[in-house]
Order: C-alpha cells, then sequence, then structure tokens
C-alpha cells in the first residue's frame, strides 16, 4: 500500500529505495533544532560617588566649573592577548586624578567625567566589563567625580534595536552605569534606551546612541529635550555620543588617491555617521548647540562649524576624543564635505579643521580633554599621556571664541 503525504506521522522520512513509484523506506526524521538561549550573567554596577552632581535647581547659580571628556578606552585585544587588559586606560584616568587634585577647590575644578564610548572591547561579554568597573571607581569612589557614559559600537553592537547582540550588550551597559545615570522614568531619560540627559549650572548636556542615530523615538525625545530647554537658564548645550560628525581618521572612510590617476573615489561614509550629518546637524544648529563630543576614531580632532541663524552667526565646536586608552589611529586625510556643505547652503554653514591629528602613531598619544566653563567663555585643554600633544599650534589650551 502507498503511504501519502497526508499519512505520515509526524517525525517521519519517507526515504526513497528505488526509482519504482511508490518503493520506501521509513526513517526518523531529525530532531529539530533548539534556538540557542544565551547565558546572561551579573555585571556589577559602577560605585557611584559618595556626593552626587546636584540636581538642576540646586546648582542653578553655577556659570564657572569644568569636567572631562574622552573616550575609547577598550583594549588593543587580538587572537592572541585576548583577555582585556585597560592598562592605557588606567594610565589616563591615574593622570585624570591628577588634574581633579590639582584643581581641588579652585573656581574651575573639575566636577565630572564625560566618556564618548566604547568601554571594552566585547560589551556582549559579561567577563570584561569588571576590568573596566574597577578603573571608573577610581573615578567615582577616590575622586568622589559624578561619570556619565554614551554608549560605543564596542559596547551595543552598531546593529539596531531587536538584534540579540546588541539587546545582551545593551543589557550590560545598562548595568554598569546603572547607578550613575537619571534611572527609568525619569524626564530626563528615555525609558529602554541608554539615552538621557542632565543639567548643571548654566550648561545642559544630554547622551546618545550615535549607533542607532536613524531611530525616530531617539531623534524625537533628544529634539524634544531641546526644544522645550530654558536657553535663559542652559546658555550652553553640550552633546556627546560615538560617532563623530567629521573626522579625518580610518573611520572617516577617506580613501586613498589612486597612484596611477591620483584620484580618489568617494568616502565611503558610515551610515551612522551619515545619519549624524543628515538628522543631528540640522538639530544642533537650530537649537544652537555648543559642543559635540565623540569618539570612534582613536585619536584628537577638532572640528568648528559655523552658520547663520535669525540674522547671526554661531558657532559649534565638533570635538573627537578618541585617546582613552584603545590602540591609537593615525591622521588619513581630508573628508569630501561637498554634499554637506551643500545642504546647509541656506545657513551658510562653513566647516573649519581646527586641529588635526598626527601621521604617526607617535603623534597621537593617549589623552584627555578639560573643558572650562566660565558664562559663555569656553575653553579647551588636552592633556597628554605617555607622549607630547598640543594639538592648537604648538599649544594644548585655546579658547574657542566666536
Amino acid at each position: 500500500m502507498l503511504t501519502s503525504a497526508f499519512m505520515r506521522p509526524a517525525g517521519i522520512l519517507l526515504v526513497p529505495l528505488a526509482a519504482a513509484v511508490g518503493v520506501y523506506a521509513v526513517q526518523a526524521a531529525p530532531a529539530p533544532q533548539q534556538p540557542a538561549v544565551p547565558v546572561i550573567l551579573p555585571v556589577k554596577a559602577i560605585d557611584p560617588p559618595a556626593t552626587p552632581l546636584p540636581d538642576e535647581a540646586a546648582s542653578a547659580a553655577v556659570t564657572r566649573f569644568s569636567f572631562i571628556a574622552y573616550g575609547d578606552t577598550r583594549c588593543d585585544c587580538t587572537v592572541q592577548r585576548p583577555a582585556e587588559d585597560e592598562t592605557p586606560h588606567a594610565r589616563v584616568v591615574d593622570a585624570m586624578l591628577a588634574a581633579a587634585r590639582a584643581r581641588a577647590g579652585k573656581p574651575n575644578a573639575i566636577r565630572f567625567v564625560l566618556q564618548s564610548g566604547d568601554a571594552t572591547f566585547r560589551g556582549q561579554s559579561a567577563e570584561r566589563w569588571p576590568v573596566f568597573v574597577a578603573i571608573i571607581e577610581k573615578l567615582t569612589t577616590q575622586a568622589n567625580l559624578p561619570y556619565f557614559f554614551s554608549v560605543g559600537n564596542h559596547d551595543v553592537t552598531g546593529m539596531p534595536p531587536g538584534d540579540p547582540g546588541r539587546a545582551i550588550g545593551l543589557h550590560y551597559t545598562l548595568s554598569a552605569i546603572s547607578k550613575l545615570v537619571p534611572p527609568e522614568g525619569s524626564p530626563r531619560r528615555l525609558n529602554g534606551y541608554p539615552t538621557y540627559a542632565f543639567g548643571y549650572g548654566n550648561s545642559f548636556f544630554i547622551a546618545f546612541d550615535s549607533n542607532i542615530a536613524s531611530d525616530a523615538a531617539q531623534l524625537a525625545w533628544v529634539t524634544d529635550q531641546l526644544e522645550h530647554l530654558d536657553r535663559a537658564r542652559y546658555t550652553n548645550v553640550f552633546a556627546f555620543f560615538h560617532h563623530p560628525l567629521f573626522s579625518s581618521g580610518p573611520h572617516s572612510g577617506i580613501q586613498r588617491a589612486d597612484p596611477a590617476t591620483h584620484q580618489r573615489g568617494p568616502d565611503r561614509i558610515e551610515p551612522q555617521t551619515l545619519a549624524m550629518r543628515t538628522l543631528y546637524a540640522p538639530l544642533f544648529r537650530k537649537y544652537h548647540v555648543r559642543m559635540t563630543i565623540a569618539g570612534h576614531d582613536h585619536l584628537f580632532d577638532h572640528w568648528v562649524e559655523r552658520y547663520a541663524d535669525g540674522g547671526r552667526r554661531y558657532r559649534r565646536d565638533d570635538v573627537l576624543t578618541g585617546g582613552g586608552g584603545a590602540p591609537i589611529y593615525t591622521y588619513q586625510g581630508e573628508p569630501q564635505l561637498d554634499a554637506y556643505l551643500q545642504g546647509g547652503a541656506a545657513e551658510q554653514v562653513k566647516v573649519e579643521h581646527l586641529a588635526k591629528p598626527g601621521p604617526a602613531i607617535a603623534d597621537n598619544p593617549h589623552h584627555f580633554a578639560i573643558v572650562d566653563v566660565e558664562g559663555e567663555k569656553i575653553s579647551i585643554e588636552i592633556v597628554a599621556v605617555g607622549g607630547k600633544l598640543a594639538p592648537y599650534k604648538g599649544r594644548s589650551r585655546i579658547d574657542l571664541d566666536n
């Protein structure tokens, strides 16, 4: 008797034994593959400072202070050296502690630290986080400095929301910083995202996830924060995130010129960079963001964008400070900005490359930036660790005048 497909029991395959129609042997079907369930391990929350940053109302009268900005603290990991060794990052933090001690009790005392992403080599690996956590606790518990973190691609991957790898990296990242940033439900926090804001003195700070710069919910939340901000109180606005608007390092997508024709192809712009330029740069101009702080490329780069709005000229400084301990990168060339400038023609957008990284590793030591705020006057100082770095025509400090 022939057995039809409609009569087969579940889990049975009919395997033909001969070319003749209807000659079959019965064989058990392979068991269906079960989806892999990741093992979620605990990641310790970084201990917060004993004295947290004052709430926004309590610091309203502050017009002079300083903060540290840096990024890219992950290890220089390879197949031969897979462990999360952040010895260079620890040296950078020791230099920060020395800078904080030198300014303690002064009007320009360092009040907090901003980090623009890539805490560890692979944020989805729970065993990597304790190295980073221990180093940061030297800042939060020894120096009593609040620490604010914005996620990088090594922390949560560059995948969109819903990706399993991103979900695990995001879980571990949020676990590590859970005691340092505004909690879920706060008006200064986008629930479910590593996206938040805080105010201190006359300045407002907003952190968001540039890995998902095209995310509509995040863009709407950032827009709402800026649109409803009390600009009489907050005269300076700072945004910090991982992917810079402009860079002359490896992540800029710059293509080398053909030796034969001396022509170079178009920049291979990363999707995150393109989204930052098309979605966030116009937003920054509309709400007069004063400075952006980013990383991603492991070097120091400083750009200035000037534009017109309502009959006035404005300036935004775009600072890339990715020298927190990750393997050092070097200058690759000038990015192609013709399309960007054309898109901002109505606002008379001009972009100046104020300080460039060097062509050799020795030219780009690990470092951090100290940003000084005095009213609407902003200055920046670059502190090199393990080398010399004087990016402003031989100086390490510059006033950012309009």
